[in-house]
């Protein structure tokens, strides 16, 4: 799933990033002097900092050269699909979304690493990661990072509007959000007490996961799809209500820069970082992955003078999606796996770079830069600020994706977002969710 701290325009561009460590080679190093172990990162998710931390201790491990490629989210689907198949071209090791890893390891696209699972970490790595990554009982992708996804608000709009900034159950959080919106305290024009885009599926199916829903179920012979259910069919219920009465957030925006909407002002910019748009108040909350506190908050400048945000405590704050049973709502867990190429011809050093990606040092790190990390020992190193608190409450109920073979092709036809674009305005619920699963239901069980 996508994070970037900074600008989601950039995190949309593939780019190349060559690496190579410049320390002496290590034991074994002669070997592998002359080669060259090719990574694929998604997104600006790694930091440089880490990329070159893979990159020097790969070499000093190995002697070979590890060279780290950047692709976009937008693009990966794609380019696993031509390249992971070509021994020429194929990434060596490759991240993968979570959500798109079952269809390419039920076709044979990753090494079978199960003899590495528990020198990788074994039952402390995210167990839900781990099965999307699994078929047969045999791991081939295992998970790289996680996020988590919580409610950001202003505290000011929430205050002015008389609303407890800490309801206890999701019908007090559905009753607030309505509440603002119909007070609109501040005046602003189609202000959102809640802003969730018509097609942002990816939030939205909170409610209902939270109403004891599921997108599909597995029957232990194939995945059959169940938005109809009585369950799922209250979920739905409530996100009419907040799309007509809490959300007048476009009807065709899909999970991207809501947490624009947040600040008192903000820009809309394209690949080459030129203004498109000037955006102004229009949410009292929003819900985002944890990462996007970075782009929330007073405008400032840093020390070379690019403009920043800082988070202001006063102003801003955050929430963890309340279910109605005392836990989170279970929300969609963000993040990535990692695997292996089926067609490496470089299996033991893959291997080797594996082992330094599960290793404490870079787990920690993954941790310190607000990634949660695979391995759930290093857990702490996320902090104990307010966002990691809310990062880790949050993901101790999320939820992913079905893992089924189909889902990356569910994904790549925007199936789900064109069912939640129609939710709004919909006259019949059960219909158009009976409608949806016939198309997820051509498509959950595809090799």
């Amino acid at each position: 799933m996508k994070r970037k701290f900074v600008g989601l325009a950039a995190a949309a561009m593939a780019s190349t990033l060559v690496l190579a460590g410049c320390s002496p080679a290590a034991s074994g190093g002669g070997e592998s002097s002359d080669k060259t172990l090719t990574m694929w990162v998604i997104g600006g998710d790694t930091p440089e900092e880490l990329r070159e931390y893979l990159a020097t201790e790969f070499k000093e491990e190995t002697g070979a050269t590890l060279k780290i490629q950047e692709q976009g989210w937008g693009d990966i689907i794609t380019n696993l699909t031509t390249k992971l198949p070509d021994a020429k071209n194929t990434p060596d090791v490759t991240e993968i979304g979570n959500t798109q890893s079952p269809a390419f390891t039920n076709a044979g696209a990753f090494l079978d690493i199960s003899d590495m699972y528990d020198e990788l970490g074994g039952s402390d790595l995210l167990q839900s990661f781990v099965e999307v990554g699994a078929v047969d009982g045999k791991n081939y992708t295992l998970p790289y990072y996680f996020g988590s996804r919580y409610t950001f608000l202003r505290k000011d709009v929430w205050t002015a509007a008389g609303q407890d900034m800490n309801p206890a159950t999701l019908d007090d959080f559905n009753a607030s959000v309505k509440a603002i919106a119909e007070a609109n305290p501040k005046g602003i024009d189609n202000f959102s007490g809640f802003f969730l885009g018509g097609q942002d599926w990816r939030d939205g199916i909170s409610w209902i996961f939270a109403n004891g829903g599921e997108i599909a179920e597995f029957d232990g012979e194939k995945w059959t799809a169940t938005l109809d259910s009585p369950e799922s069919l209250k979920g739905l219920e409530q996100l009419q209500d907040l799309y007509k009465n809490a959300s007048f957030a476009p009807n065709d925006m899909k999970d991207a820069n809501q947490y624009q909407f947040l600040n008192d002002s903000d820009e809309v910019k394209d690949e080459d970082g030129n203004v498109t748009e000037d955006l102004s108040l229009a949410a009292a909350t929003i819900m985002a992955p944890g990462w996007a506190h970075w782009s929330i908050g007073d405008l400032t400048t840093d020390e070379k003078g690019e403009p920043v945000r800082k988070w202001n405590d006063d102003t801003f704050g955050t929430l963890v999606l309340p279910g109605n049973d005392g836990k989170p709502a279970p929300v969609f867990a963000g993040g990535s796996n990692v695997g292996i190429s089926a067609k490496t011809q470089n299996p033991e050093l893959a291997k080797d770079l594996m082992r330094i990606i599960y290793s404490e040092e870079y787990q920690t790190m993954l941790g310190e830069n607000g990634l949660g990390p695979a391995n759930s020992k290093y857990a702490d190193s996320l902090g104990d600020d307010q966002f990691a608190k809310a990062l880790i409450e949050s993901a101790s109920n999320s939820k992913l994706t079905p893992a089924a073979p189909g889902w990356a092709a569910i994904e790549s036809k925007n199936i789900m977002e064109e069912f939640f674009a129609q939710i709004r305005d919909a006259s019949d619920l059960k219909a158009l969710a009976v409608e949806t699963n016939a198309k997820l239901d051509g498509l959950l069980n595809q090799q």
